[in-house]
């Protein structure tokens, strides 16, 4: 149960893959749900969902595993989650909570805006900064987001109990809870978690446009791996968030292209001076990245 002492109710997750996977057999496990409602599209991976334990059935129609929960969890790419939300509208019982867990804010709060009407009150915007380039029910872990934390973005309507038992939901998967305003997390997140995949989907493409990629494949070892190990997330889910946070990217973009430009200019210039206190200064600022961290073994964004 809960610190509380108290059942979470009944819980539904609209997009059993990886992160919504990973919440319902960390909350089983935790035995704080009575019981777990899966919906999406894809039966094959329901069933497996079903399959390992992580729910206990599951419907395609996201109005009726709506109107079966205590709490609803949107767990699908920000696109998606967008045209769930009038159905959500329709669905929610008006007691029942809803949450989610995307990687993008400030277009999902507008649009719950526009599409939640009366149940808005009972929004509480989520986004758990843990994953995996791994996708679908067959890669969920219920130890995903232990240690690691989950944003929270409540609205000034929001309800004071629905925040509650979301902050409790996420806490029972082992996260730490934090709260901002959706416009720092786009932000914040822009910069350690959208950027990164942008960098590393470009050196993909560079690496294919070599003379030789397949040599270039062939010898690529540890460093290669880490710096393009997120190129193999699901283009689909970076597809949409890239294009729901194009101001911050586009920002950010820029300004790495000019850092790029300033490392330019010192290479082409020789100045193996001002190189190494460019590279000292970036191992300094790593370093104090994995000291922050409190763990770096899995879960990773």
């Amino acid at each position: 149960m809960t610190s509380s002492g108290q059942s979470l109710g009944r819980l539904s997750v609209i997009g059993v893959g990886l992160i919504g996977g990973s919440v319902a057999g960390a909350l089983k496990q935790a035995g704080v749900v009575d019981s777990v409602l899966g919906c999406g599209r894809n039966a094959s991976n329901l069933d497996k969902a079903r399959e390992l334990g992580l729910i206990d059935s599951w419907t395609h129609d996201p109005v009726e595993a709506a109107s079966a929960a205590d709490i609803v969890l949107l767990a699908a790419p920000v696109s998606a989650v967008i045209d769930l939300l009038p159905l959500m509208r329709e669905g929610l019982r008006p007691d029942a909570i809803l949450t989610d867990a995307s990687s993008v804010k400030v277009d999902i709060v507008s649009a719950a805006r526009a599409g939640l009407g009366a149940r808005l009150s009972r929004f509480v915007p989520g986004h758990p900064v843990a994953g995996s380039e791994k996708g679908g029910a067959e890669a969920a872990r219920v130890d995903l987001y232990r240690d690691h934390w989950t944003i929270l973005t409540p609205l000034e309507e929001t309800d004071l109990d629905a925040l509650d038992r979301v902050e409790r939901l996420w806490r029972e998967t082992g996260a730490r809870v934090r709260c901002m305003n959706e416009g720092t997390h786009d932000r914040v997140l822009g910069m350690i978690s959208h950027l990164p995949h942008l960098v590393a989907y470009a050196l993909m493409a560079q690496l294919d446009a070599q003379s030789d990629p397949e040599d270039c494949k062939a010898l690529a070892a540890g460093g290669f791996y880490d710096i393009s190990r997120i190129a193999s997330s699901d283009p689909v889910m970076w597809r949409d968030i890239s294009l729901h946070n194009r101001p911050i990217l586009r920002q950010l973009i820029r300004e790495y292209q000019g850092l790029l430009s300033q490392l330019e200019s010192l290479v082409c210039a020789g100045d193996g001076e001002r190189l190494e206190t460019w590279f000292t200064r970036a191992r300094e600022v790593r370093s104090t990245i994995r000291e922050l961290r409190p763990r770096q073994d899995s879960g990773r964004a």
